[in-house]
């Protein structure tokens, strides 16, 4: 059960890059929450996966501290739907759902930032278990958030705004 949980029903035993391949499966699972049943159940759906996998992470490693297995991909789940958050508040604040830029933008940059590792995301991955095997990639996915917003107000700003 656990195997099934931490590979999100084994995307995570997909070759090569797990990571992206989780990262993916998020992006696509978690805009059709957004899509289909709105804001808050993203939100709920987030907060459910962000606990589920802090305690499933958890009792896969129990008996193995220090490893972080690339097919674990729950934390990129839950990393994913945080970075997604952000511009889906945007729109929902908006009254709609998010448009294709918003969650291409948010995977992309989630990527960025899982991948690269810097200040905290860092920090969390050298803590070397369960927790930080989560955390790095909440982190990362704060991050990813922030950059997603600025690169939308930036488009707004910029681009749009030499268009009329």
């Amino acid at each position: 059960m656990l195997k099934l949980i931490n590979t999100v029903f084994y995307v995570g035993l997909l070759r090569p890059a797990p990571g992206t391949w989780g990262s993916l499966a998020a992006v696509l699972v978690g805009w059709a929450i957004e899509h289909y049943l709105g804001f808050i159940p993203l939100v709920i759906a987030f907060v459910a996966v962000t606990a589920l996998g802090f305690w499933s992470v958890g009792a896969e490693l129990k008996d193995r501290p220090g490893e972080d297995p690339s097919e674990i991909v729950i934390d990129e789940v839950a990393g994913m739907w945080l970075t997604l958050l952000f511009p889906a508040m945007g729109f929902w604040m908006r009254d709609m759902s998010m448009v294709w830029p918003g969650p291409v933008a948010a995977f992309l940059c989630f990527r960025l930032f899982d991948i690269w590792k810097p200040w905290l995301v860092g920090r969390a991955d050298r803590r070397h278990d369960a927790k930080g095997v989560m955390l790095d990639d909440l982190w990362a996915g704060v991050f990813a958030g922030i950059v997603t917003i600025i690169l939308a107000g930036l488009y707004h700003v910029v681009f749009l705004g030499m268009m009329q």
